[in-house]
């Protein structure tokens, strides 16, 4: 005869809802009892749920990316005439253990409870042979009252972390280990001054109390409550072993035949969550951590190499060898709407567009918007080109902005660098690039030398190679070389934007539409022409403060355009 039962989510400390990133079985399985049935993730911890009872799954009520708490049904059970007891019998004071309880040696019964005031020497228990395990918290201090299975301290081998439970409840009156300190199982953890409250199982191990993932101890589960933890079984060297059950529906990228459930990338779970919405196989990537450890950085820099290298699957496809997946781009049929025109992208948006979404993916961008008073300077360039008509040359502000940029990037040298790897690549030369708007895209005309010459050759220079790029007569060699790049919409419009750095550039400066503005002078408001400034930076290398500084300089250049030739 059997009958079924609600297997709910069991108390898992504070959190108010946990992620499901895992479902570990299927309708129809048959499960034992403490096998591993869902795993769940808040923001800083994920922890395994198991079974209860055996069985067999007759239906799941979660999936994957699902908010749950606790007392939410994960499934239904059907229990045979063999299974274990129903959930509400299924929380005894003790810890579980891994193993029927007919097969429990003696020596994991209950022990009694030391009598109140009696100092108690606590000790790393049975922790599946692993030694030297690494002390990397240190959850109480001296004073602390605890309860029976409050966590002391987490222990990390190479490949998990877990915590260490208190056998009894009482006051700590002192602590034998420290940060950092390695510890085997029989080492003293600390002295406790024992007061009323039921003991652990004298020789259950640690790991049987404590959901064991990579880099994420789980919560502590208090004497009454169900444990929330898988019962994993560390071998000795601290690696995970375990014979997962058939896994139908876990998280994509775990999806391999070949990955035991428990054999997760050594990442915390934030750096777990954060791979996957970027659809990264953390097995694919190296850690940088302590103990090989994955971090945020390690998956980022993963990223860059594979969008550089072009190892990235085909939009749509599922993760391959190069371990990133999108989502693949819709397909609409437009024309069932109305009336459309399809013309195809030009070679240069095509190559513009690649390599921008190359450069806003792998460059960290900030951008700092600042502005310039340059009424002065306007009114030198109208002078100037009344002045100089026969020459048939035209100053524009491009010239000025080239010959202050070209001032504040030898005042900033960092501007006028490249990284190269794990090295910064100072430039001892100066040659600009600016944008240059064509029938057919963009083109960045490159200016060499630009610290080398006048207002005059440069106005002259920019107007014969923006000349050269509508006509679509740049060669490559117009184009390449260059140092720090500007992107100049001030014919056009806007006030501010976000100019997408010129790989490999680490800077680029757009400038905006010049407006009168009402300006205070510290007696009166009075109209000063301003031109809007956005500099976009490789956070990599500039800093924020940095970046403020050059723009402010570059302001001040622009106002006073003399500073421009000291």
């Amino acid at each position: 005869m059997s009958n079924i039962t609600e297997i709910k989510v069991p108390d898992i400390g504070d959190f108010d809802e946990v992620e499901v990133i895992e479902v570990l079985v299927a309708e129809g399985d048959e499960i034992t009892a403490e096998q591993s049935l869902i795993t769940v993730e808040s923001d800083k911890a994920s922890m395994e749920i198991p079974s209860p009872s055996e069985g067999v799954v007759k239906s799941l009520k979660v999936k994957v990316g699902d908010k749950i708490s606790e007392g939410s049904v994960i499934l239904e059970l059907r229990e045979g005439a063999g299974a274990a007891a129903s959930p509400a019998a299924a929380a005894p004071a003790a810890a579980p253990s891994v193993a029927p309880a007919a097969a429990q040696p003696a020596a994991q019964a209950a022990a009694p409870a030391a009598q109140d005031g009696a100092n108690v020497t606590v000790s790393v228990p049975d922790i599946g042979g692993a030694t030297d395990v690494e002390v990397i918290e240190i959850l109480v201090k001296v004073g602390d009252s605890i309860q029976p299975e409050q966590s002391l301290i987490t222990v990390e081998s190479d490949k998990a972390s877990m915590e260490v439970p208190a056998p009894q409840a009482g006051v700590v009156t002192a602590i034998k280990v420290k940060l950092g300190d390695k510890v085997s199982q029989g080492s003293d953890i600390l002295e406790l001054r024992a007061s009323g409250g039921a003991p652990a199982a004298a020789a259950a191990p640690a790991e049987e109390r404590a959901a064991v993932k990579a880099d994420a101890p789980a919560v502590a589960p208090t004497p009454t409550a169900p444990v929330p933890a898988a019962a994993p079984v560390v071998p000795s060297g601290g690696g995970m072993a375990s014979t997962p059950p058939e896994r139908h529906s876990p998280t994509e990228a775990y999806a391999d035949a070949d990955m035991p459930a428990r054999d997760l990338p050594h990442a915390s779970p934030s750096v777990r969550k954060f791979a996957r919405e970027l659809g990264v196989d953390l097995r694919r990537v190296t850690g940088s951590g302590t103990k090989n450890r994955i971090t945020q950085d390690d998956v980022r820099e993963y990223v860059k190499r594979s969008l550089a290298t072009g190892a990235a699957p085909a939009i749509g496809a599922a993760t391959g060898e190069g371990g990133l997946a999108v989502l693949g781009w819709p397909k609409v049929d437009f024309a069932k709407f109305g009336a459309i025109e399809t013309r195809p992208l030009s070679r240069i948006k095509k190559i513009s567009g690649a390599n921008l979404h190359r450069n806003w993916v792998m460059i960290p961008h900030v951008t700092n918007n600042d502005q310039a008073d340059i009424t002065e300077l306007e009114a030198l360039r109208q002078t100037l080109n009344d002045e100089n008509k026969k020459s048939g040359v035209k100053v524009t502000m491009l010239a000025f902005l080239i010959k202050a940029v070209v001032a504040a990037l030898k005042k900033f040298p960092e501007f006028n660098a490249s990284l190269d790897g794990d090295n910064l690549v100072l430039k001892q030369y100066y040659h600009i690039g600016f944008a240059a708007d064509t029938p057919n895209g963009l083109v960045v005309p490159v200016i060499r030398d630009a610290d080398k010459k006048g207002v005059f050759e440069l106005a002259k220079e920019t107007a014969e190679l923006a000349a050269l790029a509508r006509e679509g007569k740049l060669s490559p060699a117009q184009m390449q070389g260059g140092c720090f790049s500007i992107s100049s919409l001030g014919g056009i419009g806007g006030t501010h934007f976000t100019p997408i750095i010129n790989a490999p550039e680490v800077a680029i400066l757009g400038v905006s539409r010049s407006a009168h503005m009402p300006i205070w002078n510290g007696s009166d408001f009075v109209p000063r022409l301003m031109l809007p400034l956005s500099l976009s930076y490789d956070h990599r290398v500039i800093d924020g403060a940095a970046a403020a500084r050059f723009n402010t300089y570059l302001a001040s250049l622009l106002g006073d355009f003399r500073r421009a030739i000291l």
